[in-house]
């Protein structure tokens, strides 16, 4: 039993320091008031809150609270208390939560990879900048790409995520297509920077009672395994219920529930199910996939997003639900376009835009459009000098009718801006390849950043065809942190993609992925296993 008095003056101390309460504030003037049950929930959840930051800005040393265990000894307040009710709602005191055992101290930044990072704000001060999801802690079971896109994204915003690895194997794409024999590929580090890695037998009693900590002590479970796989490892949604009902439990799966929910999909698989490629690609080749990962990377992303969701409603709620995100489902959304000219051309037997109007037929599907631009707006991909030797000495250039004076002017088509043929976006529509067959013959003379900053010029929309080395090379990118150099143990420095998503006051430091199991020993002391215990697990196996 905790010592209640010296909980609630650390209860007291720790709002008023960190949020400016005053000690009335802080337990609504503490004891004997009523409290309905949508308020206690708030309470409990900013009894969370004010503890986690407290410790986070101060350190548990600071906040040490007088607690008796049982053989007498005082311990520091590394475990999280309860108000304790009445039957008519009165609070008659606080008691200690067993089941959150030391989630405080569990939450506490690491310098290495949860620290904040100094900016200037705009008030010109130069402060220390928390992440967007400090004090998130995810249990990420995810492989490949699709799970660790997501949890990538949300370790970037400052969770504390935790890949749990099987031992000696770890994630199937720390050896797939490896540059550098004997280290971590590419494919790997690219996916999981900012993470913590534990390896861990969960086949195995201990390990079962390992995992069970976790899930006690973590806000998210993140998976992509296929279907039914967390319910034969024993990790049921009514087992994750019972031990943390607070825990959000996040999947990404191929389809969701149907006739093909239990059928195994990769990339490509997604993209064909979810109507990217029948729409991609030119009108007499065959359907396309993109090189773009829709598929798995898109469904991260989508995944991340729900959780955050899940994340901001648990705060009214006060309990965990399940999110998922199926792979078909996240390529259709990216693909909402096609659906819509689905059913325009069920009603209308056309499509204006498309390359097949006005003299190719038109079926009773959506047909690949090539480079047609999808939109109003008509556009191509047009040669540039240099083409002849060069894959990518090529422009994307649209003809947006607002410009399309300045067009003819570029180009030296003067008259075209009179002429009733070309005057107006609906004539321009019956001839559109001579029209772009003419701006290509302007496009062949120039260089691919010679002809886009002339266009710029005249507020014409295109965009050169970049290479993934010129991109590579694009110093503005390096700057914003778009692409960033990390230094790795063991494989040296690399590339790689930093967060695409650029916050003002939750600057992402990007660090590098984790060495397979680097982190056991440090998780494992964090839940409170000693020296002995951690060396005990590594000799049965179970790490």
């Amino acid at each position: 039993m905790c010592d209640a008095q010296g909980a609630i003056l650390l209860w007291n101390a720790a709002s008023e320091r960190v949020f400016g309460f005053t000690e009335a504030d802080a337990l609504g003037q503490s004891l004997g008031l009523i409290i309905p049950q949508r308020q206690r929930e708030r309470h409990w959840e900013g009894y969370h809150k004010t503890m986690e930051t407290a410790v986070t800005k101060y350190g548990a040393d600071v906040l040490r609270v007088p607690a008796l265990h049982k053989d007498g000894h005082t311990l520091p307040i590394a475990f999280t208390v309860s108000m304790l009710f009445s039957a008519d709602q009165n609070v008659t005191g606080i008691d200690r939560d067993r089941a959150r055992r030391k989630r405080p101290l569990l939450r506490v930044a690491r310098p290495a990879q949860a620290s904040g990072k100094t900016g200037v704000h705009a008030n010109g001060e130069s402060k220390l900048m928390s992440k967007a999801l400090d004090g998130v802690r995810i249990l990420d079971f995810t492989h490949v790409q699709s799970g660790p896109t997501c949890t990538q994204l949300l370790a970037w915003f400052g969770a504390d995520v935790i890949k749990v690895e099987r031992a000696g194997e770890g994630d199937a794409t720390r050896g797939q297509l490896r540059d550098i024999p004997g280290v971590d590929s590419l494919y790997f580090t690219m996916l999981n920077h900012n993470k913590r890695s534990i390896t861990l037998d969960t086949k195995k009693p201990k390990g079962k009672e390992v995992l069970d900590m976790l899930i006690k002590t973590c806000d998210v479970l993140v998976e992509n395994f296929a279907p039914g796989a967390l319910d034969r490892m024993g990790i049921t949604w009514e087992h994750i219920q019972k031990l943390n009902p607070r825990m959000i439990v996040a999947s990404v799966k191929g389809f969701g529930p149907g006739k093909y929910e239990d059928c195994k999909v990769y990339e490509n698989v997604a993209q064909c199910a979810g109507g990217a490629a029948s729409a991609t690609g030119f009108e007499d080749g065959p359907p396309t996939v993109t090189g773009a990962q829709i598929g798995d990377s898109g469904t991260g992303l989508h995944l991340a997003l729900g959780i955050v969701a899940a994340l901001y409603q648990r705060n009214t709620t006060g309990r965990g639900q399940k999110v998922l995100a199926p792979m078909q489902d996240a390529v259709l959304n990216l693909c909402r376009v096609k659906l819509r000219d689905q059913q325009r051309l069920e009603r209308s037997g056309t499509m204006h835009e498309y390359p097949q109007y006005p003299d190719g037929k038109f079926g009773d599907a959506v047909p690949r459009a090539g480079n047609a631009s999808g939109g109003g707006q008509p556009g191509s991909i047009l040669k540039c000098k240099g083409w002849e030797t060069d894959p990518n000495a090529y422009i994307y250039f649209i003809t947006q009718g607002a410009v399309w004076p300045a067009v003819c002017k570029v180009i030296g088509e003067p008259g075209w801006v009179d002429d009733e043929a070309y005057a107006t976006p609906a004539a321009r529509l019956l001839h559109l390849k001579p029209i772009f067959a003419r701006i290509e013959k302007w496009t062949m003379t120039k260089d691919k950043l010679e002809a886009m900053e002339i266009l710029n010029q005249h507020d014409i929309p295109c965009g050169p065809i970049l290479s993934m080395k010129e991109i590579a090379a694009d110093a503005s990118l390096r700057q914003t942190g778009t692409i960033v150099e990390v230094d790795h143990p063991t494989r040296g420095k690399y590339l790689t993609v930093g967060n695409p998503i650029k916050m003002s006051d939750s600057a992402t430091e990007v660090t590098r992925s984790p060495l397979l199991g680097e982190h056991t020993d440090e998780v494992l002391r964090q839940l409170g296993y000693s020296a002995d215990d951690v060396a005990t697990l590594r000799v049965e196996g179970v790490i």
